[in-house]
């Protein structure tokens, strides 16, 4: 195969965000659950025998070395082979919205280039060199809605009573972006919660907990507060995600979003029980 084309790279919330403590390198521990959602970036891979690596921006202009030429070059020097790859990026998660779309970009390059370098990594190799590359890269990679902790690296599926329910939210990304760091450093957030349990949450999946770095990015960027209001207006309990500024909630019926204004991006989208390219690579496999 020398081309992949229309590979997936989906976004995540966070349906809550809390921060239990620090580590002696300053790393916050986390405890959040991770939803994926219908709201995806896309990837074109064609292979290349020169080992050359490239990227094409379809929409949105990149960085000039973004994850996902990192992912790439990344997994280029890990397994040593020779070939390359010219990827065309189409993007469209926004960028600084607490959404994850670099991580899932990452994740995607990941998969798409192991399968079309045949290099038959195991989920294993592939996690350690995401890990490198982003806290939140191994999520996307494992592909299921999921309870983590630590840094990001302790992820464990919800299923049984703990899987996600179906349900239709409305997204809401301000034109203003927040830089994660300026968030993680501010001497105002909350960093010793006790730890939640995943029973606790099952019990309500869409209410439980809260985001603890929200009310930081609010002190900082006045357009998360407006619109948590604008979705408040519409009877809806709206949270940020990640480190914004994207905010969200859950929405029963369809809502009109004519009046949005008109530097931001919202949509209405559905959760997913499975990322696309779940079983891309098998821990089973030995490579």
């Amino acid at each position: 195969m020398h081309a992949l084309y229309d590979i997936p790279a989906p976004a995540k919330l966070n349906l809550f965000l809390h921060i239990t403590g620090r580590r002696a390198d300053g790393y916050h521990l986390l405890q959040s659950v991770f939803m994926l959602i219908d709201w995806s970036d896309t990837l074109h891979f064609e292979r290349r025998a020169d080992g050359v690596l490239s990227r094409e921006d379809l929409s949105t202009p990149l960085p000039a070395d973004d994850l996902v030429l990192r992912a790439a070059r990344a997994l280029q020097q890990a397994a040593g082979v020779g070939l390359g790859a010219h990827i065309g990026v189409a993007k469209r998660i926004p960028a600084q919205a607490g959404m994850g779309g670099g991580s899932s970009d990452a994740a995607s390059c990941l998969l798409a280039l192991n399968r079309l370098w045949d290099l038959r990594l195991p989920l294993a190799r592939l996690e350690a060199i995401g890990l490198a590359l982003g806290a939140d890269v191994p999520f996307f990679l494992r592909g299921r809605n999921a309870w983590v902790e630590g840094v990001g690296e302790c992820i464990t599926p919800l299923e049984g009573a703990a899987a996600l329910p179906r349900q239709r939210f409305v997204v809401a990304k301000p034109d203003a972006g927040i830089e994660t760091k300026s968030i993680f450093s501010s001497p105002a957030l909350e960093r010793n919660l006790d730890s939640a349990r995943i029973a606790g949450f099952a019990a309500d999946h869409y209410g439980f907990g809260r985001n603890v770095l929200q009310p930081v990015a609010e002190a900082c960027c006045p357009a998360v507060t407006q619109a948590l209001h604008w979705l408040a207006g519409k009877g809806l309990n709206a949270r940020m995600t990640g480190s914004g500024s994207a905010v969200f909630a859950a929405a029963p019926h369809d809502i009109d979003l004519r009046d949005a204004p008109g530097a931001w991006q919202v949509r209405q989208c559905g959760n997913l029980d499975i990322h696309p390219l779940a079983g891309w690579a098998s821990s089973q496999d030995q490579g």
